[in-house]
């Protein structure tokens, strides 16, 4: 059973998402902001991350960043899930390391499509 890390500051968004993901098998974890997310990424190993942009402290492209360039949590393909819907952004968060990049509202069908694909590849 796939380890999926939701990463946003927004506990509504958490709950949202896990409920999604769970309803359809996997295993979630969350944290609140990038540093945590960093730390449980290297603690957990989780298969897949879905990473919020917005967030206090260390931001989700700046956690991204850090995941995808060290060798111990390279290999997790990191989603972004976010409200900055400009395509700089959507550029940007790809030049980071993200593998996909999402704009909320994201629907529960499209949040497991994209789990799927992100998990299969």
């Amino acid at each position: 059973m796939a380890l999926i890390l939701i990463v946003d500051d927004s506990p509504t968004e958490v709950h949202v998402m896990k409920i999604a993901l769970e309803r359809h098998g996997y295993q979630t974890a969350s944290a609140a902001d990038g540093a945590e997310a960093i730390q449980k990424a290297k603690a957990m190993k989780p298969d897949l991350i879905f990473m919020d942009v917005v967030m206090p402290g260390v931001n989700g492209f700046q956690a991204t960043r850090k995941l995808t360039a060290d060798p111990e949590t390279r290999e997790i393909p990191v989603i972004m899930v976010t409200s900055k819907d400009q395509e700089t952004d959507r550029i940007w968060g790809m030049r980071q390391g993200a593998v996909d990049y999402l704009v909320k509202p994201v629907s529960p069908d499209q949040l497991v499509e994209k789990a799927q694909a992100a998990l299969e590849s």
